[in-house]
């Protein structure tokens, strides 16, 4: 029987643990190639499906983080260890790791944006003598909607790395940085621009007034790399949901440089 990309198939969950009240992230049993910043389409039968961020990946094993949002995500939330899930996928062009080797690089995140470059974050963490510098920047709403507390504890040794909140509320305990990313991008000491290479991914204006502290401080916008989330329904580039002009999000993306990522606009 032909293997059809668009049929669901079903996968087993093998563990589930909570981030925040509203991000579960799950690891499922999964066979086959992954690249960073790719995504799969998660479904339930008879409830609905929806485009999720490859958060990590391994032999043998997806990982997926997960926030309630709604309906689908609703039923999610009822699935436990040992039960099933069904994916499709993966789809789109993510982030080539070979592109930041040698190089500066400087991530920057907002909230969930984590997610889909927590694995990439990892490859260079563990292997950062691949990379001549590593900054990383991670933003959050409030010390509770921090994700990935154990990584970024790791990430926090083999790299420069700043964690802000938007408002710590007088916390007694939160020992990190309280403000928007935009106010500590200038915290990076950039010693060559040719050498430089950005990735900033989060919501729509999150990125807007990011990317533009970094063009401010002589980037180029070919040195610049987001992410766009959609409303990617098929996943192939046919049902026209994710299309913004003559690009398909879900097949040319959801990476960009901003050459091509400032032209995509509603």
């Amino acid at each position: 029987m032909e293997n059809n990309e668009l049929i669901p198939k079903k996968h087993k969950i093998l563990d589930v643990y909570a981030q925040t009240d509203l991000d579960i992230t799950y690891i499922v049993e999964y066979h086959g190639p992954l690249v960073v910043g790719t995504f799969l389409q998660v479904s339930i039968p008879r409830v609905g499906e929806a485009p999720i961020s490859v958060s990590d990946f391994g032999d043998g094993f997806v990982e997926l983080t997960i926030r309630k949002v709604g309906t689908l995500t609703d039923e999610i939330y009822n699935l436990n260890k040992g039960d099933y899930m069904y994916l499709r996928g993966p789809y789109g062009n993510g982030f080539d790791i070979n592109q930041y080797k040698n190089k500066h690089l400087i991530v920057v995140t907002g909230g969930t944006g984590l997610a889909p470059v927590k694995q990439l974050v990892n490859y260079f963490s563990d292997n950062k003598n691949e990379v001549k510098k590593f900054d990383i920047l991670l933003g959050f709403k409030s010390p509770k909607d921090v994700l990935f507390k154990d990584s970024i504890a790791k990430w926090k040794k083999n790299a420069n790395v700043i964690v802000t909140v938007d408002s710590a509320n007088a916390l007694k305990t939160w020992d990190d940085k309280e403000g928007l990313v935009t106010e500590f991008i200038s915290e990076f000491k950039v010693k060559d621009i040719d050498e430089v290479e950005v990735i900033v991914v989060g919501s729509p204006l999150m990125m807007k007034f990011t990317v533009l502290e970094f063009l401010k401080r002589g980037i180029p916008k070919s040195k610049i790399w987001v992410s766009f989330e959609r409303k990617m329904s098929c996943g192939v580039g046919k049902c026209g949901h994710c299309k913004i002009d003559d690009t398909y999000v879900c097949v040319d993306g959801p990476v960009f440089d901003f050459v091509k990522g400032e032209t995509l606009i509603d």
